[in-house]
């Protein structure tokens, strides 16, 4: 749930005028009291110093060692006990795994069903998440415990902080890396523009420079999005197609990733495989998303938002079930080439590759609606709508030709059964009534 607290601060009025009348204090008394009130202030400061450590110590029994790094947003990491579970969440099964991942956005939709895949067969996985609130970070905490059962360990923290970067490299080696942590969301991005740059922009930036100058570079997998095809009018789309038309600042960030995807890779020698993701859905997904909060608000007799365009044309989308992109993602890592640098200095041309990940079959948001409603066994209460000038595009249509020949990739999964999947999920998930879905 997006956390909507505000915080306001009262500031004094602006002083007017004013004389300072006369008045006479003996000096020595002056400076009496003068070392009565600095020695009083290094008291109470040393008190709540001492109070605020043994609060820590409580809290976080072992937190306090040295070792470990303590950082302004809550995060802490280090230590030989921290080490020893990242070590061992990142060894491959003997015999059977092949890499060594880091997962960014690990607690995400996404990351959570890629590292779950990955380690199901063997491969090493750690996970890097920092559980923003953009939605409710319990869904991301239930997420992590899966994770965690499956033996997959999450580090807490961001991908804007490099020390924690170098040092998670410093205790594994990576051989590869699935960046997945993104500020996702169209529509929040008109009021939120700085999160986006944060993340999708210096986040980026800030892996990219440190994957550059560990040996061996690792090769990086990472998440672009179908909204880089913009205003683009010609489908289904394809990965030759324009994308230099963004209808909103999220595809902005999208499509500046790309680019920037390339100056690594030409520069430095990594290898870089872009995926363009089509309207992911399915069970653990995110309740911004049209098809969990309709489903939401079927089940709570609200009314839902149906759009169409301005010209009363049909708004559709390319559903891609969650199944289907995880096979995608997986066949990208083992795809993927080793990066030619070494040192921050590149040796050779290196890999730079971007796929469309969708399901070829657009099909409009009131269908989508229409196998909410037969599934829930509510009618929904529609609302139709001009679709808003918020960066929202009239349809998405992928062509995955090139995924299907270099990848193998092949979606299997229709709406209908996808949707299935999750309406399941989502009534366990909730049943208990413990767990709010906003």
């Amino acid at each position: 749930m997006k956390d909507k607290s505000r915080f306001m601060s009262e500031s004094p009025p602006s002083p007017g005028k004013f004389k300072m009348e006369k008045s006479y204090v003996h000096p020595l008394r002056s400076r009496a009291s003068l070392g009565k009130l600095t020695l009083w202030s290094l008291i109470s400061l040393g008190a709540i110093l001492l109070v605020f450590v043994w609060s820590q110590s409580l809290r976080h029994p072992g937190r306090l060692d040295p070792a470990r790094h303590y950082l302004t947003n809550g995060y802490a990491w280090g230590g030989s006990s921290w080490e020893r579970r990242v070590r061992s969440s990142a060894r491959p099964r003997p015999g059977v795994g092949m890499m060594t991942v880091l997962v960014t956005g690990a607690a995400g939709f996404i990351g959570t069903h890629v590292s779950s895949a990955l380690k199901r067969r063997g491969d090493g996985v750690l996970g890097l998440d920092n559980f923003n609130s953009y939605y409710d970070p319990s869904l991301k905490r239930a997420r992590q415990a899966l994770l965690e059962r499956a033996g997959v360990f999450v580090v807490e923290g961001d991908i804007n902080d490099e020390a924690l970067l170098r040092k998670l490299f410093e205790v594994v080696p990576f051989t590869h890396v699935m960046h997945l942590a993104a500020q996702a969301g169209v529509r929040n991005a008109m009021e939120n523009p700085g999160s986006y740059v944060h993340s999708n922009i210096a986040g980026f930036v800030n892996l990219l420079e440190v994957c550059k100058s560990v040996s061996p570079q690792p090769s990086i997998v990472w998440a672009s999005s179908s909204s880089v095809y913009g205003l683009n009018t010609k489908v289904p789309f394809s990965e030759k197609d324009r994308t230099d038309q963004p209808a909103s600042l999220y595809a902005a960030t999208k499509k500046a990733g790309e680019e920037i995807a390339h100056t690594y890779n030409h520069i430095y020698g990594l290898s870089l495989t872009g995926l363009r993701f089509f309207t992911v859905y399915g069970p653990w997904g995110r309740p911004d998303m049209a098809y969990f909060f309709f489903t939401r608000d079927i089940l709570k007799g609200k009314a839902i938002p149906i759009f169409e365009a301005a010209n009363g044309g049909t708004v559709a989308r390319d559903f891609t079930y969650i199944d289907d992109i995880v096979r995608g993602c997986v066949a990208a890592l083992d795809t993927s080439e080793r990066s030619t640098g070494s040192g921050g200095k590149k040796k050779g041309p290196a890999q730079l590759r971007l796929f469309n990940l969708g399901n070829t079959s657009p099909v409009p948001v009131a269908d989508l609606v229409g196998i909410l409603e037969r599934l829930l066994k509510m009618k929904a209460n529609r609302k139709v709508m001009t679709i808003p000038r918020n960066g929202d595009v009239q349809f998405t249509h992928a062509n995955v030709s090139l995924a299907q020949r270099k990848l193998g990739y092949q979606p299997r999964t229709d709406l209908q059964t996808g949707l299935k999947k999750f309406v399941w999920w989502y009534l366990r998930f909730y049943a208990s009534g413990k767990k709010s879905a906003g």
